[in-house]
């Protein structure tokens, strides 16, 4: 009897000892990282699942960041949505105009008697997620914005002092000609993301509205005006000097052609995401990078306003049981926490998000010992935003940055000035708009 017993204890202890397992409480977390970031970002998951045994996050891959989107559309309205969702900064008009979709993170927070201080964020990133009313809307998770990075090797052999990186496009031009035809490289310069970077950052810099009713901010009726003087200017020199060879161009959506051609030491400077810094040092075997913030006119704006974001929020999506949404907010505290922000701010180049960790990086020293790893925040969060810089917000914004850059290829191509370019892109992303005003009215 005892010696059953005793198996029984061990049995019932077995069961006591597993019931943790079992009872945890799944949050499906769906994304679009792989590669290294896609590691990290499981990495943070586990940190959440190790600090407590009640619930476990569970990431799971849906391809790029538009899969993802339609991945949650299409599992919404099957009713197999996960509770949280990471949508990047375009299809922020499509989830917000998704009501009764989303769960707004700060009432998530508020219900659920999480933190929550919307002081404690960067405001650029802040303002860019919250309603009309100031309410974030999304957990701020992996902002950047865009910067450029040098070859301070190929600057030397030009003849061009290595920590001096060109300020104005001005200048720009004038060193990437004296890289060229000192044969230090054969090209200036090459940007990812044309639409990003050249058009929707370059109106922001330059103090230009991108469209009416606050850049979108204002509601659906917006309509698109980055058809204007500063806008044209750039691309027509951006034409001129594709001709003369001291840009190339690195094609569409994210403009995949233009990281070898920094990392071959063909084209000397690189612009793209801040959120591109690990991967250029990482490619980066054979010479030194240098970091600066975006080049300016500085004959059409004296003081370059802010740069405005790009990556992506988490979503937490409705349909779950309260016991999800309880793991959910507790979830996006341990996120938003100085030690996990400082530390996937510090080893992927995204935005600290909060205060406190960029004050941890401070403290830590990092920004000392990593020099221009401040660039992206300090010129994010330079000035006073404006209405032109605060950020933009449009629905299908997906597919009016593909007719932006089909329109550039048609400049590129000759087929069109820039001024004809540019008022095509206006036009036909007009329609789109048209289409999703239409379609969630």
């Amino acid at each position: 009897m005892f010696k059953n017993a005793l198996f029984l204890s061990a049995g019932l202890t077995a069961v006591i000892v597993a019931t943790p397992t079992f009872a945890q409480t799944e949050i499906a977390w769906w994304h679009a990282m792989d590669a290294e970031l896609g590691q990290r970002l499981e990495g943070i998951a586990q940190g959440f699942n190790d600090s407590q045994d009640e619930f476990v996050v569970v990431p799971s891959y849906k391809g790029t960041y538009p899969e993802t989107l339609t991945a949650a559309i299409a599992a919404f309205r099957a009713n197999e949505q996960p509770a949280i969702v990471q949508v990047f900064e375009v299809g922020t008009g499509t989830m917000m105009a998704a009501q009764g979709a989303v769960n707004p993170v700060y009432q998530l927070m508020a219900d659920n008697g999480e933190p929550w201080d919307p002081s404690g964020f960067l405001a650029p990133v802040t303002g860019y997620y919250s309603d009309t009313d100031g309410n974030i809307l999304s957990m701020p998770f992996n902002s950047s914005t865009p910067i450029m990075y040098y070859n301070k090797d190929v600057f030397e052999a030009a003849g061009l002092d290595r920590e001096t990186p060109p300020k104005t496009w001005a200048e720009l031009e004038t060193m990437s000609r004296q890289i060229m035809e000192s044969g230090a490289a054969p090209c200036g310069f090459t940007t990812g993301w044309v639409s990003w970077v050249q058009l929707e950052n370059l109106s922001a810099i330059h103090d230009q509205p991108y469209g009416t009713m606050d850049n979108g901010f204002g509601g659906l009726g917006t309509e698109f005006t980055f058809n204007g003087p500063v806008q044209v200017k750039h691309w027509d020199n951006l034409k001129k000097w594709a001709d003369e060879g001291l840009f190339q161009y690195g094609g569409p959506v994210g403009g995949g052609d233009a990281p070898p051609k920094f990392y071959a030491q063909e084209c000397a400077i690189y612009m793209n995401s801040s959120a591109s810094r690990a991967g250029v040092i990482n490619n980066a075997k054979e010479f030194e990078v240098g970091f600066a913030p975006l080049p300016y006119y500085d004959d059409e704006i004296e003081e370059p306003k802010n740069s405005i974001i790009g990556g992506a929020t988490l979503w937490a999506l409705n349909g779950k049981d309260p016991e999800v949404y309880k793991g959910v907010a507790q979830f996006f505290t341990y996120l938003s926490s100085p030690e996990v922000q400082a530390e996937w701010h510090q080893a992927t180049g995204y935005l600290p998000i909060t205060n406190a960790a960029f004050d941890m990086g401070k403290e830590q020293g990092y920004y000392e010992a990593n020099p221009g790893s401040d660039i992206a925040i300090n010129q994010i969060t330079r000035g006073t935003p404006s209405v032109n810089s605060k950020g933009i917000r449009f629905g299908n914004l997906t597919q009016a940055r593909s007719v932006v850059d089909e329109e550039f290829e048609a400049l590129l191509s000759g087929s069109k000035t820039a001024q004809e370019a540019l008022d095509a892109a206006v036009e036909r992303g007009n329609q789109i708009l048209r289409d999703f005003e239409a379609a969630n009215s």
